[in-house]
């Protein structure tokens, strides 16, 4: 906490400039999480880190009602080096951590920072019934007859990328159904759409995508699968986002990065993906053109890592380099940007960066992260590198009046401490609380998740917030 506590000391003579400057978006709450997970696992992965390391947890995060979100980390820890044949992955059980934000215990203030204090309440693995095959990767099995997904990026047999037999996963994108029983997921590797029970951990369904998105050569090392296909994801940038439509009925995925015969990394435009929950089917097919970040002699385009629903046509998506915290450089472009769907063109026929791009949906800034930030004592090396989770949470009191929550979270690699210009900086997993006036999310439209029981009783105690469910 003493990184949030430096922060907030600085905060209060920059919070006017900062709400001027984005109206209706403010900066209202900071809180970090950090220690050991919740799944009971013992002993170290390959490379000596726990298996229960805590760690990671903005690759995504989803409200679950109440004060309760969930959050996942992406593949485990893969910082140390101890194999580059398998690009350093490690047999991490993928997972998902359940977290109450603190927003319960927590009171808001106009022109105000508040340090929000989280915790873990629960950790779930992610598993199937049915046999997996882990390649030359070690065997995850438990009681109950559970083969457990594993981060190792060995696990894989023959076939498409697509093939769901594979045991290796990489979660990137988590969503809450409409029922509350169980979450979306989405990955890397495949890209995978899966279903897994919110109880037992274990896939549920399976939300198979067009060939176009797979690679048909699989390889344990990034570099070898990107250089051995000419189509479908490019390596470690497969499904990065996901979002649900407020009725529970629509998952929306977008790609980080432009396929490979949509040009690749260099190239300009990236695939939002609809799919029909109820019949499995892949709807439509939309391009969204992304910002290049680079210069004039080595254009770099940037990448998404996450969405979240407006309503059942509006969404906002998140847009950022990979600089800042984390990479001991500087921050540039942090940048959340809202689309409508409404009317935009289908894509799935066309392929190649010069058919996809006139016919980009149109968008419009949201929130400059970055701006927003330094304005509230961050310098453009303490802001996060790898700011990757988006989620609406509960209606809070902001001096009596409601405001809507956007959470916005960031991927920390596992790495608690890292290098600053030379100098050990904490690096924690951090939650940023947005508060937002109804101005700025005309049309916003809540997910009628069922309240949690207890959650639920306790907020009616609370004095100085009211989580209240928004009204369509």
């Amino acid at each position: 906490m003493l990184f949030a506590k430096r922060l907030l000391a600085v905060v209060v003579p920059a919070l006017l400039a900062a709400n001027s400057a984005h109206a209706g978006v403010s900066l209202i709450g900071i809180g970090q999480l950090a220690g050991s997970d919740l799944s009971g696992l013992g002993g170290t992965l390959e490379n000596g880190a726990s298996a229960s390391i805590l760690g990671g947890l903005g690759s995504a995060i989803a409200w679950a009602g109440g004060d309760t979100f969930y959050a996942t980390p992406d593949r485990g820890p893969n910082a140390s080096s101890w194999n580059a044949a398998v690009d350093e992955t490690t047999s991490w059980i993928p997972r998902y951590q359940t977290v109450s934000l603190g927003l319960a215990s927590a009171s808001f203030t106009t022109g105000a920072v508040t340090t929000l204090s989280p915790s873990l309440t629960g950790t779930t693995l992610l598993s199937s019934t049915s046999a997996l095959n882990y390649g030359s990767a070690p065997v995850l099995t438990g009681g109950s007859g559970q083969h457990y997904f594993t981060g190792r990026s060995d696990a894989f047999g023959a076939g498409l990328s697509t093939n769901s037999n594979n045991a290796r996963f990489d979660p990137e994108g988590i969503r809450v159904a409409a029922n509350g029983q169980s979450v979306f997921i989405t990955d890397e590797y495949g890209p995978y759409v899966y279903q897994f029970d919110k109880t037992t951990g274990n896939r549920i369904n399976v939300f198979t995508l067009p060939e176009k998105f797979a690679v048909s050569t699989l390889s344990a090392q990034g570099a070898t699968e990107i250089s051995a296909n000419t189509s479908g994801r490019v390596a470690n940038k497969g499904m990065e986002g996901l979002a649900i439509t407020p009725d529970g009925k629509t998952l929306v995925g977008v790609m980080q990065s432009p396929l490979q015969q949509d040009g690749g990394t260099d190239a300009s435009t990236v695939r939002i993906v609809t799919i029909d929950i109820a019949s499995g089917k892949i709807t439509h097919e939309y391009a969204y053109k992304l910002d290049n970040i680079g210069t004039v002699a080595k254009p770099k385009y940037g990448s998404i890592s996450e969405i979240v629903a407006i309503n059942d046509h509006e969404f906002i998506l998140d847009e950022r380099d990979g600089k800042g915290l984390g990479d001991d450089s500087k921050a540039v472009q942090k940048k959340l940007y809202r689309v409508d769907l409404a009317g935009a063109a289908d894509v799935s026929a066309l392929t190649g960066e010069a058919a996809l791009a006139p016919k980009a949906v149109a968008k419009s800034l949201f929130v400059d992260l970055v701006t927003l930030l330094k304005a509230n004592g961050f310098t453009d090396r303490t802001i996060p590198a790898k700011i990757e989770g988006l989620a609406f949470g509960p209606d809070v009191l902001v001096d009596g009046v409601l405001q809507h929550t956007l959470i916005v979270v960031n991927d920390n690699d596992f790495l608690d401490t890292v290098s600053v210009q030379g100098t050990p900086t904490a690096n924690p997993n951090q939650f940023f609380v947005l508060g937002i006036t109804d101005d700025v999310v005309a049309g916003f439209q809540a997910q009628q998740i069922p309240e949690p029981t207890t959650l639920a009783l306790a907020a009616l105690g609370v004095g100085g917030l009211v989580l209240r469910r928004r009204q369509r």
